[in-house]
């Protein structure tokens, strides 16, 4: 539970910088979407930049960070969310509350106003919570892409695996492809944590958990069915305080080469809060 209140003063602090490599064991799908089909090219495509190459959007990676915690504290019945969208067949459905002390909303940000709740009456929101988590667009590392690797795959620097669905009542086959980042590749991860009061540096530790969560769930599509299974590596941990951007003071290393787990200790360690000064 966090020790935000309502008359929590909000200034800032500095920064936690969190950058790393994320890892793919197995083929990563997130899609781009029907407006990019191409003929000849497989019914669902991954994501592109300008330059053609598959990047992990930082609004996918920070949207699963989110559900994991939000799986983990307990917050996913009807009377805990809201709708972002009702659209038929588009709904979005989220966590919210209005509780100053809500950690995912504190983390992620919200919204004042009036929310319909997916159960009971609508939310009309006072509090306004700026995100303290930023999570930027991932590039691929194209060195991650071997000679090897590129002479088994289907494109240049992708794959398309090959899924049925078979109907029970007739075993009617209908066949339908998905195009992969091979296992392998490498990503390159950039977070900042905005740490604007004293209670925001226990933040850090939610953001470890949920890095350590993923490691065991799935990013983008056909999680259920194998693709998307990740490992964060190489992390470095940088803390810039107050003086970093007003006075160019030196940053402060806390931790490099790190995994998931070795950031959450550091996270929850007794001396974290004082080293965020």
């Amino acid at each position: 539970m966090s020790a935000h209140t309502a008359q929590t003063n909000l200034k800032l602090i500095g920064k936690l910088i969190l950058e790393g490599e994320l890892h793919c064991e197995t083929g990563l799908h997130i899609g781009a979407g029907k407006g990019s089909l191409e003929i000849g090219g497989a019914d669902n495509p991954v994501v592109k930049d300008s330059f053609g190459r598959p990047y992990v959007p930082g609004s996918s990676l920070r949207g699963r960070l989110r559900a994991l915690l939000e799986h983990a504290d307990g917050v996913v019945s009807p009377e805990e969310l809201v709708y972002l969208s009702r659209r038929r067949g588009q709904e979005v459905r989220i966590h919210q509350s209005d509780r100053p002390d809500d950690e995912i909303c504190l983390l992620f940000g919200r919204n004042p106003g009036r929310m319909e709740r997916v159960a009971g009456e609508a939310i009309e929101g006072s509090n306004a919570t700026p995100a303290r988590l930023t999570v930027y667009d991932a590039p691929l590392d194209l060195d991650s892409i071997t000679a090897q690797m590129r002479e088994n795959l289907d494109d240049e620097i992708t794959e398309v695996k090959s899924e049925n669905a078979i109907d029970r009542l007739t075993s009617q086959v209908n066949p339908r492809t998905l195009e992969r980042v091979p296992a392998g590749a490498r990503f390159k991860l950039r977070m900042v944590v905005d740490v604007l009061c004293e209670e925001d540096k226990a933040l850090v530790a939610r953001l470890a958990e949920g890095l350590r969560l993923l490691e065991d769930d799935s990013l983008g599509g056909g999680g259920s069915r194998g693709s998307g299974r990740v490992k964060l590596a190489n992390l470095r941990a940088a803390w810039r305080g107050r003086d970093y951007y007003a006075k160019g003071a030196a940053e402060a290393e806390l931790a490099t080469g790190a995994g998931a787990g070795e950031l959450l200790a550091l996270a929850t360690s007794d001396g974290f809060a004082s080293q965020l000064s």
